[in-house]
């Protein structure tokens, strides 16, 4: 219409125009009024901002006149041929402006620009079209409105980028200098998120509600704001800019106190006032409501606020068990026990010692946990540390005072299912956990938790070859983030040993590399599946390499029900290095534990299990392994005792090739890939028969999932090794020696010194560097 407006006077200047140009300020009213005016003044006609003969009135900020003006324009309004064009905010309206705009008649609404007049004066200012990119930032942070387009894109000058310079923000100083006091309050205010809120208005600006209405209008006018009330990005930035930041933490201080008052979430306002210094006890009991608030969804934070709290003039004895919690939650036990500690000694000593049993149960000390919990009530978690250290008499656990929550439902399921599996059935021990895991995941991500059910309910799961059930309820406990920070790491382990026992052994590590265990728990499980992965590819120098640290972490951690899986592979890989003296004690006391709580077949069978491959690697009697494994009357526990017994076969070279293989493939079926894959492959290369060599070696590929795709021929250019050359010539240039190569292949040292030569021969190497630096060449291009 600004167009049209401004054709019509260039056809004919002498024709009376009469209009009222409203929009909030950096709109373009006074762009408009000069182009208006340049326009009259080419067609002869004199301009100027009051009434006389022969002469266009243009009249800018008409919002401002006195009375005495605003009654001179209306009689030239109210005339014949008036040629009068105003320009004002649609905020102050007086009456006697109301009654001005209203008889002129003709009102011209200025708009923000859109995207395509922004490229339009970008392209005139940059010398070329702007990116899309750029476009899109303009208008996403000036909301179109030309004055600030204008402004940051004269301040880019030949370098447009999507950031906004320094230049155009403090542009706005005059701007906001201009502002009346409570208009500025109330732009703060909106900063802060409390624009639309009227009630909390009033209370700050000490006005009522007719009173805050009109200061929003007025807000609105100045262009700072968009259609909701809302400020414009760009202005957000230019106030932290150059208004001082004491006016600003003021009024969000105000607000925070505000917000107190009435009981509502202070979170987000509490947020923006930290590392701001302001203290007093107002900002400390804002501080710490807003540290509850974050407990569940972001426990640092939380801690973060608590401490605020503390620096703001709360006392430590208020927030000390909260903060502890939040500390925990957050995965930072130093803190959470050093400040549970002092909760002890308070008025929240039951729930210091909540916190301080968690985070001792996450740190191995399980008995100092089941006594800190039974201290605090909590009968059903310190039932996990019970049985978990040995101890079968565990006290019944007792009903709450408080309300039947998740937590107390799923804590009860927990010590009911621990009590199961070692004095009932398996399959109810795994359900019962499995359901404890279900009935916490709505609530669980804020829940302090000794253990997860789901990382419980997956030992059991793996101690009983129930893989797919293990697998499932850890990843479901990693989607509701169950424990939060403080368990994503015991989910993330569990989860790569269940691909460990598979034999996917990359995703396994990929899983592993994925985490830094920072307590004693988490650490053992990551250096047992260090030392397990490293087993399993036959890399004995990468397993002399972690050793120490497993010795390590086996001294660091107590031994307790949950650590037999760790304990068994330290136990192979002692056999395998001949250390076996440095980890003696704590598989003794591993038995002695399950002995106390009267052998459970469901934990012993692990035991008995990397008991009899140590034996056989350390060369040592087996046959009580063999028997103990025999007593696990379930699908699995025959599995291994059947496998049990054909390993010993194999190692004394009796391979009965129909028997092994049977032995192996039910090894498989019960989540024992890698052992069952295993098992066919050493039974084909101990057996003399030709013919059964190759049907144990199908399978053991079969079952490890390394069925090799049918090779094309060599074309020209291709490499010439085989299939089977690649993988020999791939795990030799790892450092592998031709046994450690077998190991890996199902083939004998034999074999792969067969292989290694014909490949010399091929490619016509003089000697061994030649042959692998030739080698080395030909893998790197494939």
């Amino acid at each position: 219409m600004a167009g049209r407006v401004l054709d019509a006077v260039e056809a004919d200047a002498s024709v009376p125009t009469a209009v009222a140009v409203v929009a909030p300020g950096g709109y373009g009213k006074t762009t408009f009024l000069r182009a208006l005016k340049r326009v009259y003044e080419n067609a002869g006609v004199r301009v100027a901002d009051r009434p006389g003969p022969d002469r266009a009135v243009l009249v800018d900020d008409a919002h401002t006149l006195p009375e005495d003006r605003l009654r001179e324009l209306l009689e030239l309004a109210e005339s014949d041929s008036p040629r009068l064009v105003i320009a004002l905010r649609p905020w102050p309206r007086s009456t006697q402006l109301t009654t001005l705009t209203r008889a002129i008649g003709s009102t011209l609404m200025l708009t923000p620009f859109d995207r395509g007049q922004i490229r339009t004066l970008a392209a005139g200012a940059f010398g070329a079209t702007p990116t899309t990119e750029l476009v899109e930032f303009l208008h996403a942070q000036t909301g179109g409105v030309p004055a600030y387009v204008d402004r940051v894109v004269g301040a880019m000058g030949s370098r447009p980028t999507t950031e906004l310079p320094d230049v155009a923000l403090t542009a706005f100083r005059y701007d906001l200098d201009l502002l009346d006091a409570d208009v500025l309050r109330y732009v703060l205010a909106a900063q802060a998120g409390a624009g639309l809120r009227t009630d909390l208005l009033a209370a700050l600006l000490d006005r009522d509600a007719n009173d805050v209405v009109t200061v929003m209008e007025a807000a609105r006018a100045t262009g700072l704001l968009g259609h909701d009330g809302a400020l414009l990005p760009i202005c957000h930035r230019a106030i932290r800019s150059v208004i001082p930041a004491e006016r600003g933490l003021a009024v969000r201080q105000r607000l925070a106190e505000l917000l107190l008052e009435r009981g509502e979430s202070v979170l987000p306002l509490a947020k923006s006032l930290l590392g701001s210094g302001v203290g007093g006890a107002g900002v400390a009991a804002a501080f710490h409501a807003a540290a509850h608030e974050a407990l569940t969804e972001d426990p640092a934070l939380s801690a973060t606020l608590f401490a605020a709290a503390v620096s703001a003039g709360l006392p430590l004895a208020k927030s000390a068990a909260g903060w502890a919690r939040a500390s925990a939650l957050a995965g930072d036990l130093d803190a959470a026990l050093r400040l549970a500690d002092q909760a002890l000694s308070g008025t929240d000593a039951a729930e210091g010692a909540r916190v301080a049993a968690t985070a001792l149960a996450h740190r191995g000390q399980l008995g100092r946990s089941a006594e800190l919990y039974q201290w605090s009530g909590d009968t059903a978690f310190a039932t996990i540390g019970l049985i978990g250290t040995g101890r079968p008499d565990v006290p019944q656990p007792t009903a709450s005072d408080g309300p039947p929550t998740l937590l107390d439902g799923s804590a009860s399921l927990m010590a009911n299912g621990l009590r199961e599996s070692v004095t009932g059935d398996t399959v109810d021990a795994l359900s019962t956990l499995v359901r404890a895991a279900g009935l916490l995941e709505p609530a669980g991500r804020g829940v302090l938790l000794p253990d997860s059910p789901a990382a419980l309910a997956a030992l059991v799961g793996l101690h009983c070859g129930e893989l797919g059930v293990a697998e499932s309820v850890l990843e479901r406990a990693a989607a509701a983030n169950m424990g939060g920070p403080l368990l994503a790491t015991r989910h993330r382990l569990l989860r790569a040993w269940i691909h460990m026992v598979r034999g996917q052994l990359t995703t396994s590590a990929q899983l592993l590399a994925g985490v830094r265990p920072r307590e004693p728990r988490d650490w053992l499980f990551a250096v047992a599946l260090e030392v397990g992965l490293a087993r399993r590819n036959s890399d004995v120098q990468a397993l002399r390499r972690i050793w120490a640290q497993a010795c390590e972490a086996v001294v660091r951690h107590p031994v307790d029900l949950f650590t037999i899986l760790p304990l068994g592979e330290f136990a192979v890989a002692a056999a395998k290095l001949g250390d076996e003296s440095r980890l003696g004690p704590h598989l003794r006391e591993a038995y002695a534990l399950t002995e106390r709580l009267g052998s459970p077949t469901l934990w012993v069978t692990s035991l008995h299990w990397s008991g009899l491959h140590a034996a056989i690697v350390g060369e040592r009697p087996a046959q009580d392994h063999v028997d103990a494994l025999a007593d696990n009357p379930s699908r699995f526990g025959q599995a291994l005792a059947e496998a049990a017994r054909c390993w010993l076969d194999v190692v004394h070279g009796k391979v009965d090739p129909v028997r092994a293989e049977a032995a192996a493939r039910e090894l498989h079926d019960v989540g024992m890939w890698w052992d069952g894959s295993r098992l066919a492959g050493q039974a084909a290369i101990r057996t003399s028969d030709r013919k059964a060599m190759v049907t144990l070696l199908d399978c053991a590929r079969e079952l490890q999932g390394r069925q090799a795709a049918a090779r094309p021929a060599p074309t020209p250019g291709e490499s010439p090794l085989s299939e089977r050359e690649h993988e020999v010539a791939g795990l030799v240039l790892q450092g592998m020696t031709y046994k450690q190569v077998g190991d890996q292949l199902f083939i004998s040292a034999k074999t792969v010194e067969h292989h290694m030569a014909r490949m010399r021969q091929r490619l016509g190497a003089t000697s061994r560097s030649e042959l692998l630096n030739q080698l080395r060449t030909l893998i790197s291009r494939q």
